[in-house]
């Protein structure tokens, strides 16, 4: 099989699908071509294809039909779709069936070209987020985290080695960096995943509706209590209860959570007696809690109890080699919430943009984005003139290395931030990169790992 690909092309008239399967050819790719559709679909299920460029209209079975069927065997297969008869309700009906482009007849060899190459870079890019997922724990669990660095890969691991466990857990990281999805990833891999997994933010109730939160209340227990309520600890009962920023927790509520933390059980506001529970908790905050420790805004005896493991989720800005793959995994995403969008993917110069950002939300802000864009550009491919347009506060040109809100750095953290924008404008690819710095490209890998642990200086 071709290095670059196997194209199936698919016209009913010849003289066409040669026009398209020779200089396809030419360009390195394996072409076959099938002179109507059902000769395309009669070989899309035998025959394993990279992508199908098909005509739309045909007699008998049209472009539809082969879009049909080559979803029914793969539907991450990118179908491009080509007609003479363009029109605005053809080109919505192409997308809303799933159609990744459309090309009105007569169109330009490079721009089929351009589409086509954009096409299998997506579709391997969803491969090997797929493959890095099934290996990290399959659909749930680690499958939810996206990420191939060198930071994820380490991350992963510990997750792996502290899901069986039932102790505590701290999770730290700044806000919008994927707490929630890294305390669930802990529940679906360790022995509690068929039991309960409750989440609750500390910060998101007023002190007295937290504690019925959490611990539940009987009726009559106080105004407006007019029925029972068993609360979060025992509706987790074998299973998880994830605290997030449980930073902010009132310090009354501390001391009540230590108590279920070191006797297992939990007593309903207003009630006379307890019940055990068994419950694993995960907690996670943006906070500095050693700094609230000493400035008696948290109990030191609640902290060493949560502080059991911890565990660092990095910000998106150490961890830039992974954007593209995110970039791709959100716009997959917003795409299925947004199926009138036509936007089917980003260009190289705004991926390599966004690996430039400094990124305050973290993924959470990167996710947003991707959404916005997808929403609100009327074409395929989202350009740089988009992003200025529709966040003209994340421009790139501003800051190339994110250093807007960091302070003062050393020049080894510089250095290190400058290598992963290069990789980053490299595609990824870190023998060119090293090859454009002048340096080895073991140096690359050595410095995400010192970022990875957390050593690179500042």
């Amino acid at each position: 099989m071709s290095a670059k690909g196997r194209i199936l092309v698919v016209d009913d008239h010849v003289e066409m699908g040669r026009m398209l399967q020779e200089p396809l050819a030419d360009e390195g790719y394996e072409v076959e071509l099938a002179t109507g559709g059902a000769e395309a679909i009669r070989l899309v299920r035998t025959r394993p294809f990279d992508a199908v460029l098909s005509d739309l209209r045909m007699e008998q079975v049209d472009g539809f039909d082969v879009l049909a069927a080559t979803r029914a065997v793969d539907p991450e297969v990118p179908v491009l779709l080509m007609t003479a008869f363009g029109g605005v309700e053809s080109a919505v009906e192409a997308m809303r069936r799933g159609a990744w482009h459309y090309f009105t007849k007569p169109f330009r060899l490079d721009e089929v070209l351009i589409y086509l190459r954009r096409a299998l870079e997506e579709r391997r890019l969803r491969a090997e987020n797929r493959a890095l997922r099934q290996a990290a724990g399959g659909s749930s669990g680690l499958g939810a985290l996206v990420g191939r660095g060198t930071s994820m890969r380490g991350l992963y691991e510990l997750i792996e080695h502290v899901a069986h466990s039932g102790a505590p857990v701290l999770l730290r990281g700044e806000s919008g960096s994927g707490k929630e999805l890294v305390a669930r990833a802990l529940h679906s891999e360790g022995p509690r995943a068929a039991e309960p997994f409750v989440a609750v933010n500390c910060t998101a109730l007023p002190h007295a509706l937290l504690e019925s939160e959490l611990f539940g209340h009987v009726k009559g227990a106080f105004t407006g209590a007019t029925t029972a309520r068993r609360g979060l600890f025992v509706e987790a009962d074998k299973g998880t209860l994830f605290l997030d920023e449980i930073g902010d927790m009132p310090s009354e509520l501390q001391a009540k959570l230590l108590r279920v933390l070191e006797d297992g059980e939990v007593r309903a506001v207003g009630a006379d007696a307890s019940r055990t529970v068994e419950v694993r908790i995960v907690a996670a905050t943006h906070q500095d809690l050693e700094a609230r420790v000493r400035e008696g805004r948290f109990r030191a005896d609640l902290f060493y109890r949560l502080n059991v493991v911890t565990l660092r989720i990095p910000p998106l800005r150490e961890r830039r080699e992974d954007i593209p793959l995110l970039v791709e995994h959100f716009t997959t995403r917003a795409r299925a919430r947004n199926p009138r969008s036509r936007v089917t993917g980003f260009s190289p110069e705004v991926v390599a943009a966004l690996g430039t950002m400094p990124w305050p939300g973290n993924v959470r802000e990167l996710e947003n984005l991707v959404e916005r864009l997808v929403v609100l550009v009327p074409r395929e491919t989202v350009e740089l003139a988009d992003l200025r347009l529709h966040a003209p506060t994340a421009s790139p040109e501003a800051h190339p290395l994110g250093l807007a809100q960091e302070g003062l750095w050393s020049l080894r953290q510089l250095e290190s931030e400058y290598i992963s924008w290069v990789v980053t404008r490299c595609g990824g690819n870190k023998t060119r990169a090293a090859e454009l710095l002048g340096i080895d490209v073991s140096t690359i890998h050595r410095r995400e790992r010192e970022k990875g642990s957390g050593n690179s200086p500042r």
